[in-house]
């Protein structure tokens, strides 16, 4: 069982910078893949970036490409999102999850089992 705590969301102003991480216990973390999703108001929670546990893999969703960077430690057993040139279309509560495999991250949301509590960011204009 993987318990997921996410922190460093808050409130920026459009253009700025955010990082978030989450922290994981309970399992071991270089045997999951890893990835952020995130849900705004009134849609569906979307995935936004994966990383494979190897960290030889990263994918991102077309709208942040070039913008966020994923990244982990699994000393630390963290994963990171940079998150730069923010945009309001950003604001959502952002959440980690971790899906058990030694394969690349997928964009499904059935795929994870375990999932954080969320950590809110918002993105003003």
């Amino acid at each position: 069982q993987v318990q997921l705590v996410e922190s460093g969301g808050g409130l920026v102003q459009a253009g700025g910078s955010l990082r978030l991480s989450c922290a994981a216990s309970g399992g071991t973390f270089s045997r999951y893949a890893m990835a952020w999703f995130r849900q705004a108001p009134g849609k569906e929670r979307e995935f936004v970036a994966g990383i494979s546990w190897s960290e030889r893999s990263a994918y991102y969703v077309d709208s942040v490409k070039g913008r966020f960077t994923i990244s982990r430690d699994n000393v630390k057993n963290t994963v990171y999102l940079q998150m730069n040139s923010l945009k309001p279309e950003d604001t959502a509560v952002y959440y980690c999850a971790a899906e058990y495999t030694r394969g690349n991250p997928g964009p499904s949301r059935d795929k994870y089992a375990y999932w954080g509590q969320g950590t809110q960011v918002t993105v003003s204009s």
